[in-house]
Order: C-alpha cells, then sequence, then structure tokens
C-alpha cells in the first residue's frame, strides 16, 4: 500500500507541477490544460493521497472533513451575509452549486490548506507543536502562508470571471475584508484538526524528498506568479507574499537537521 501511495503522489506531483507549468507559460506558449475545474481535482487528489501516505487515512480524512466543513459554513454564510469575506457570488463556472457556493470550492480549500501546512511546518520545524502554544502559532503561521497565496490569486480569479466582488475592492478589486476572512478559515481549520492529532502519533516519515513535495508545489506556484502573472504589481507581491515563506522553508526543510517534533 505504502508502495502505491507514494508512486500515485509522484504521479499526481508531475501531474499538478505540469498543469502549474502550462499557466506560467500560457502568454507564450499554449499546452493542453485541464481548465480550472480539472486542474483543481488534480490538485485535491494530489493533496489528499499525500496527506494519506504522510499521515495515514484517518488522520486526512479528519483533516479533509474539518477543512470541508469549516471552509462551506464559512463560505456560505459569506455569500449570504457579506460579513465574513466581503460582499461576492460566485459565477456558474467552478460547476454545480450547494446553496450558494460551488460543490468544488470545500476541496479546493484543502488543496490550499494542505501545502500551506506542509510549508509551516517546516518553518515551524522544532516547535512543539503539541502543546497549545505551539499549535498556536503553527495554525497563525499556516494561515498567514495560505492567506499569502490568496493575496496573489485572488485578483486573477475574480478577474476571469470565477467569482465577482460586488463592490469592488482596494486591492486590485478584492475587498481587504476578504484576507481576514481568509486568515480566521484557515486558523480555524489548523487549530481544530491540530487539536484532534494531539493525542494521534503520526507515521514515519518518508524521505525529506518525498515529504516535502507540497513544499515544492507551492514553491513551484510562487514562480508561476512571478514570472507571468498579468499584473506586473503582482509579481513583485508574489515576490514576497509566496515567495520569502517558500524560500524560507526550503532553507529549513533541506539546509538544517530536522528536529520534528510534531
Amino acid at each position: 500500500m505504502n508502495r502505491w501511495l507514494n508512486a500515485t503522489s509522484w504521479v499526481l506531483f508531475a501531474g499538478v507541477m505540469y498543469l502549474i507549468f502550462t499557466a506560467a507559460v500560457w502568454p507564450w506558449l499554449r499546452l493542453p490544460d485541464l481548465g480550472n475545474v480539472g486542474f483543481t481535482l488534480v490538485f485535491v487528489l494530489f493533496a489528499v493521497v499525500h496527506c494519506v501516505a504522510m499521515e495515514g487515512a484517518r488522520r486526512t480524512l479528519g483533516f479533509f472533513a474539518i477543512s470541508a466543513v469549516v471552509s462551506y459554513l464559512m463560505e456560505e454564510v459569506g455569500v449570504r451575509t457579506g460579513l465574513i469575506f466581503g460582499v461576492y457570488h460566485y459565477s456558474d463556472q467552478l460547476g454545480p452549486k450547494v446553496g450558494h457556493v460551488p460543490i468544488l470550492i470545500p476541496a479546493a480549500w484543502f488543496m490550499m490548506i494542505y501545502p500551506s501546512w506542509v510549508v509551516a511546518r517546516a518553518l515551524m520545524n522544532g516547535v512543539n507543536a503539541r502543546s497549545i502554544r505551539g499549535l498556536t502559532a503553527q495554525s497563525a503561521i499556516a494561515a498567514l502562508v495560505m492567506s499569502a497565496w490568496d493575496v496573489v490569486m485572488d485578483p486573477g480569479m475574480a478577474a476571469a470571471g470565477n467569482w465577482t466582488w460586488e463592490k469592488g475592492g482596494a486591492y486590485f478589486g478584492v475587498p481587504l475584508h476578504n484576507y481576514v476572512g481568509w486568515l480566521l478559515t484557515t486558523f480555524v481549520v489548523y487549530l481544530i484538526a491540530g487539536l484532534l492529532w494531539r493525542s494521534r502519533v503520526h507515521k514515519a516519515y518518508e524521505t525529506k524528498t518525498f515529504a516535502s513535495l507540497p513544499l515544492f508545489v507551492y514553491s513551484f506556484f510562487a514562480v508561476r506568479y512571478m514570472t507571468s502573472n498579468t499584473v506586473p504589481a503582482l509579481q513583485l507581491i508574489a515576490l514576497f507574499s509566496m515567495g520569502t515563506p517558500a524560500l524560507l522553508a526550503l532553507i529549513r526543510a533541506f539546509g538544517t537537521q530536522s528536529t520534528e517534533s510534531i
């Protein structure tokens, strides 16, 4: 089973990296891709399979369920009231909806939550995340890492018509309120999952390279936004918002001796 999970993770990792590459070169070279929905499904499968390989099916199911339930509830309340992320609504481009939220969205949250958590764990290497203080710190860092991703993703996705900010916003048409919502949502997910995981011993890690595959994906996303974003200012923002934590996490993961204590 472990060999199958590892091999499948590598195949899905290659697929995700290819799809990120197609997006990176799209302004100059049109390569076959799967569109937003297809890309999201491949990425979600990678995140789930890799998490199972690293942490086991039970821990992964809990992590995914918490992420899906919390993100769906926050999104549904957010769309209905405008209180959490700002006033917005989804188009039909992301597929069928449950209530006001596309079915794909809760899965897409985990697609981003898992790699961001891997980045945060690398950054927090040596911090005891079984303690309340350590877990709270790691959850806060992970929430910042993931929200940094949305800082460069949201303007482009909104401009492409996936969702609409009905009153616009100060940040490339996105309300600043949105990022408060992202920080809150992700912090809650990481904290609840971390509390549930505290009493369970995770599986022994595979090779450092295999364990870091989601970190490579996050880093490649940063490069993609730095090199091919159609808004030049967002290229610079991507360097600092995603590029900095990605680089530091890579240094922590491969430039120091691991003292993982989670």
